[in-house]
């Protein structure tokens, strides 16, 4: 990948949200494992005051997500990352505290809590500025030609991080306490600040109005923007069948796992690492197959392999088997997550792609939610118990549920052909030969 060896700016970038996104993952993992076995230990209402990490997270990027997006387009995106990264660097580190026990033994555990949800709410809150700007700029520096590898080795990087992180977080919470994890997470921010301030940015990436000149106005335009727009609506429809399945697998295959393939569930682990271990080859790919079949197809066909593969998955009753085929699923989901970034950069001028990833993030977190929900419901209810057999294949709860998802995955790739074809926009988008071995 010679064109971004060169690029002091994208190294500087990619490096510090590298470490940043690991450290994202210790944090959350930690905080998880320091609610539901330390601070809510023994307590009924623990599963409860787990899940209130996630809400914690999610209402701002669904609440605040959409608004910040006018601001991003309209703000100095190198000064909102900055701004926002030491904001959740000192939020962080307010935490500290409450790892020391002369402070914790003055507090109830309800008062714990809340002081913990209030930081997560508002360093999610920061990353709804965050998100976007980092996503303009990491590409604003990248040329046209290497886009597809940026974004392969930016989903890579994601995967990587959430391969390596969570382990972490077990170790540092009960050897060396959750101070450490604090700490990292803390510093993480603070590496990615100092890389951002060490890095020059194109005009087209930092000028930027220091006002919003009509919020309303900007606000519905951008909406307007992104309804109208084709291969937008395409890319929000396969994020969101590929949130709700993904969210349905996440909330049910320790359940697949133990009933559908008769294991130990600490083989559950086992098949996530799986997974992730896919998704990393499947981005780090994805530079190398855009080039040769263009992210159009990259985006629909891997949708509908998608589907096609989850279904599989659904039928497996041999660990080896269902180990293979989860990560081929992880290998088309890193190459399909890679495709995004090219279509959107495609068809989305600099100055509204604040306000794109501000509608298309929500969009993904109330998918999440939903598939989470309703797939835990459908098992604990209507399919509980289920066993019906059909041509002599038998059908439980989470097969079922597993390939309902697959077929939404199908059903999203074939709805993506024709506005991906037909786009004027995309056109010229071809990806240019490689220059290179993977990256």
């Amino acid at each position: 990948m010679p064109g971004l060896r060169r690029n002091r700016a994208w190294t500087l970038l990619w490096s510090g949200q590298a470490i940043s996104i690991v450290g994202d993952y210790v944090f959350d993992t930690t905080i998880v494992l320091w609610i539901g076995t330390v601070i809510a230990k023994g307590q009924s209402w623990a599963p409860a005051a787990v899940s209130g990490v996630l809400m914690a997270a999610a209402l701002p990027a669904i609440l605040i997500g959409p608004v910040a997006g006018v601001f991003v387009d309209r703000w100095d995106r190198r000064r909102i990352m900055l701004t926002a990264d030491a904001c959740r660097a000192v939020l962080v580190a307010a935490l500290l505290p409450l790892a020391w026990p002369s402070v914790s033994g003055q507090l109830s555990r309800g008062a714990t809590l809340t002081l913990i949800y209030a930081v997560l709410v508002a360093a999610s809150c920061f990353s709804q500025f965050f998100n976007p700007s980092r996503f303009a700029v990491l590409f604003a520096v990248v040329d046209k030609a290497d886009v597809p590898r940026a974004s392969g080795i930016m989903q890579a990087t994601g995967s990587m991080a959430a391969i390596v992180g969570p382990p972490l977080a077990a170790p540092l919470l009960f050897v060396f306490g959750v101070q450490w994890a604090l700490v990292i997470n803390a510093l993480s921010f603070l590496v990615s600040f100092a890389t951002i301030a060490l890095t020059r940015l194109p005009a087209a990436a930092a000028a930027r109005a220091d006002t919003p000149a009509n919020f309303g106005a900007e606000f519905r335009a951008g909406l307007r923007f992104f309804a109208t727009n084709k291969v937008l609506i395409a890319l929000a429809l396969g994020a969101v069948v590929a949130t709700l399945g993904a969210g349905a697998i996440n909330a049910l295959n320790l359940f697949f796992v133990t009933h559908n393939l008769h294991v130990a569930a600490k083989w559950y682990g086992t098949l996530g690492a799986a997974d992730g271990i896919g998704a990393v080859l499947g981005a780090l790919a994805a530079g190398w197959i855009v080039a040769r079949i263009t992210s159009q197809r990259v985006f629909w066909g891997g949708l509908i392999a998608c589907g096609i593969l989850v279904i599989v998955y659904s039928r497996m009753d041999v660990l080896v088997a269902a180990i293979v085929v989860l990560a081929l699923i992880g290998v088309v989901v890193g190459a399909l997550n890679a495709a995004i970034s090219p279509l959107l950069l495609a068809v989305t001028p600099q100055e509204m792609l604040g306000r794109v990833i501000a509608v298309l993030n929500p969009m993904q977190q109330v998918a999440s939610l939903t598939a989470i929900a309703a797939s835990g419901i459908l098992a604990s209810t209507v399919l509980r118990g289920m066993h019906v057999v059909v041509a002599g294949m038998t059908f439980g709860p989470y097969d079922t549920i597993f390939a309902i998802a697959g077929l939404f995955f199908i059903a999203g790739g074939l709805a993506a052909i024709r506005p991906l074809r037909e786009s004027p926009q995309l056109a010229g988008t071809a990806a240019q030969p490689a220059a290179g071995a993977i990256p």
